[in-house]
This record gives structure tokens, sequence and C-alpha cells, in this order.
């Protein structure tokens, strides 16, 4: 019985997980490069990548929404969090 709950659940998490890549994949936004001359009009922070913990410039990444409703994924570069003053 805790063999077939088991499978039952995998199942309903695979589907779920079907769901949300067809999901992402259905709305492919091109990831722009940012430049520091561009005008960005970021009407609304979708989400934003972890910056690791680590001393040396990285990229980041923000997914955000212009005021028109658009979708736009940037990328950027950032210092690390893993440099430390003393």
């Amino acid at each position: 019985m805790k063999a077939l709950l088991v499978l039952a659940l995998a199942s309903v998490c695979a589907s779920a997980m079907a769901d949300e890549v067809a999901n992402t994949s259905a709305e492919q936004i091109p990831v722009e490069q940012y430049s520091y001359s561009q005008h960005l009009d970021i009407a609304k922070v979708i989400s934003m990548s972890e910056v690791p913990n680590v001393c040396e410039v990285v990229p980041a990444r923000m997914t955000y929404e212009d005021s028109q409703g658009q979708k736009h994924v940037l990328e950027y570069r950032v210092m690390g969090n893993g440099c430390s003053n003393g």
C-alpha cells in the first residue's frame, strides 16, 4: 500500500514539474546584456539571482516587467558578497 502511495505521489510531482517546464519554455524571454548607457523601464521586479559568496565580479540576472507589462531578463555584472575589509 505504501509503495502504491509513493508511486501515485511521484507521478503527481512529475506531472506538476512537466507543467512548470512547459509553461517556462512557452515563455522564453531573451536575455538582454546591460550597458551603462541603457535606459531601463522597470515597473516591477519579478526575481533576482543570488549573488555568490566570492570576492570577484560575477554575472547576475534580474527578471522584470516594464511599464507596458512586457517581461525582460537583464544580465549584468556585480561584485560578489565574499569580500571583507578586515
